[in-house]
């Protein structure tokens, strides 16, 4: 087996003794070498031609590389045709079924004489990490914010059935620091993911330039290399908190390399460490998570004289864009038809929203959110309401209702005596007689305007006649106040219809009377009849 090569300043020693003139026993001896060693430097001094003033003057990576110049073995025919086949057995192991042992049966029959199997695949592999290679990244304070979710799931307990509930752990870092912020929610679905990313915002007090997400569903609607297509409620948060989204290139997973490091991170410093612990809801566990996360990001880093926290506050916090003083609320967006009624219908709620009635028929664009809805026709904003959570159920603005419907709905006592009020003081009596009696509102409404309609119908006068009749009488309906007028009867001089109440007297029985002469159930028959 060929000796260990010799480091290069034995050999410059070598050179120096050589030039004074020292013969190969003398020099073998004052450097610890065989003979043999030093004949055959010697020997390849001679045969390359060297100078030994310029052998001297090199680095000893140079010096190596002209006393060995590397394997014979690389120089050979059998590699060259090997190594102008690489290109192509990469890309046939990407194919279905092709494997490294197929490629090499496939390569001897081209070439009898070639590599064994151990160095067909030592070659390959070379060539499959060389095209793996990576780049260093130079990452800017507060630029980037890298964010995923983790693979696997943390728990809680549902108190009322006992079941365990899965929840997804959100992740994200800063690459500057790589200080990181960690929580758990329900899904990946977007109202949880973007809950998740402006908590993580606020927790690290700022905004980053860009957002980094990998091309998940909940931000990412097509993903592609170049232009991916973002999510509308993706871009209304990047809107909201004045920065911008650049996902990751699909399954470029070194993109985002360092939250996918964080990933594996918090596995043993979030999830070992809970993982014989109960909870009982997920603000617990959240609690949890984040003592967790306040633990590792103080943790002094490896190889640096800082932890992440420290990295954060001295150098990135204060590049950090500032909050919105409002938190983001998730946008739906939706376009419907105004029914004939002046609402439109929230199908998510089953609830029902009024317009301006002159927007019936038309078609407007809806955008709500979890407190609010905003109604939209041609550029402008028409309406706007309260959300409201009651299914089958109304929610109406007076003023967008046509002047009779706004009537027909302030239709009270009040505005009914108001008006009796305005027209005479017999009507307003006859009114507030009429709401003594003991019926159904709508009842007694039906029967004003029946009566407001009369008043219109006829002169003031004989109106008044009417009323001042019918109080009289004590007659309060429509029909009968209405034959008075048509037939005239207020204006003759007949006897009221109802005569007065009888005066009081003496000939009454009294309770005690009907209460000693009626019989009880426990009387027997006293003639017999009857008996069993």
């Amino acid at each position: 087996m060929a000796g260990k090569p010799k480091q290069m300043s034995q050999i410059k020693q070598l050179i120096r003794l050589y030039q004074s003139g020292s013969g190969i026993k003398t020099i073998a001896r004052i450097l610890g070498m065989s003979k043999n060693t030093v004949r055959s430097y010697l020997k390849k001094m001679a045969d390359g031609g060297f100078n030994t003033e310029e052998l001297l003057k090199q680095e000893d990576p140079l010096l190596e590389k002209s006393f060995h110049s590397g394997n014979p073995a690389y120089k050979a025919d059998k590699f060259e045709y090997l190594k102008s086949r690489l290109d192509y057995y990469e890309k046939e192991l990407k194919r279905t079924g092709v494997t490294k042992q197929l490629l090499w049966q496939e390569y001897i029959e081209s070439d009898p004489t070639g590599y064994s199997y151990p160095q067909f695949t030592y070659h390959l592999r070379q060539q499959l990490v060389s095209r793996k290679g990576s780049m260093v990244m130079e990452h800017i304070a507060g630029d980037k914010l890298y964010i995923d979710f983790s693979g696997k799931k943390l728990h809680y307990i549902d108190r009322s059935t006992g079941e365990l509930i899965a929840c997804e752990v959100f992740v994200a870092c800063l690459p500057f620091s790589d200080y990181a912020f960690a929580i758990a929610v329900r899904s990946q679905q977007t109202p949880d993911f973007l809950y998740a990313l402006s908590c993580c915002l606020e927790a690290m007090g700022g905004v980053p330039k860009a957002i980094v997400p990998d091309n998940l569903k909940a931000a990412v609607i097509k993903a592609d290399k170049y232009e991916p297509v973002l999510n509308q409620s993706m871009e209304d948060f990047a809107n909201h908190y004045g920065t911008v989204v650049v996902p990751a290139r699909s399954a470029r997973p070194k993109d985002k390399s360092l939250v996918e490091n964080q990933v594996k991170m918090i596995y043993s410093r979030v999830f070992a460490p809970l993982r014989n612990q109960q909870f009982f809801d997920i603000h617990a566990l959240n609690q949890a998570i984040n003592t967790c996360m306040v633990k590792h990001n103080q943790t002094r880093m490896q190889q640096k004289p800082y932890c992440r926290e420290e990295r954060f506050l001295s150098a990135e916090k204060s590049t950090l864009d500032e909050l919105p003083s409002e938190r983001f609320e998730l946008k739906y967006y939706a376009e419907l038809k105004v029914g004939n009624n002046g609402h439109i219908y929230l199908q998510r709620n089953k609830h029902y929203y009024s317009v301006p009635f002159t927007y019936i028929g038309m078609k407007v664009k809806l955008i709500y959110t979890r407190t609010m809805v905003s109604i939209y026709c041609q550029g402008k904003q028409i309406a706007v309401h309260i959300r409201s959570y009651r299914e089958n159920a109304y929610t109406t603005v007076a003023e967008h209702l046509k002047s009779e419907h706004q009537a027909y709905k302030k239709r009270s006592h009040e505005t009914y005596l108001a008006r009796a009020r305005e027209h005479s003081p017999e009507f307003h009596e006859l009114m507030q007689v009429l709401f003594k009696r003991a019926r159904y509102p709508e009842q007694l409404y039906r029967t004003c305007d029946g009566l407001f309609k009369l008043k219109r119908d006829f002169p003031v006068e004989e109106f008044d006649k009417a009323c001042k009749y019918v109080l009289k009488n004590k007659l309060y309906t429509y029909y009968f106040f209405k034959n008075v007028l048509e037939n005239g009867i207020a204006n003759s001089e007949e006897e009221p219809l109802v005569k007065d109440a009888l005066p009081e007297h003496a000939n009454i029985r009294g309770r005690a009377y009907y209460a000693s002469s009626q019989p009880t159930h426990f009387d027997q028959p006293k003639d017999g009849l009857g008996a069993q």
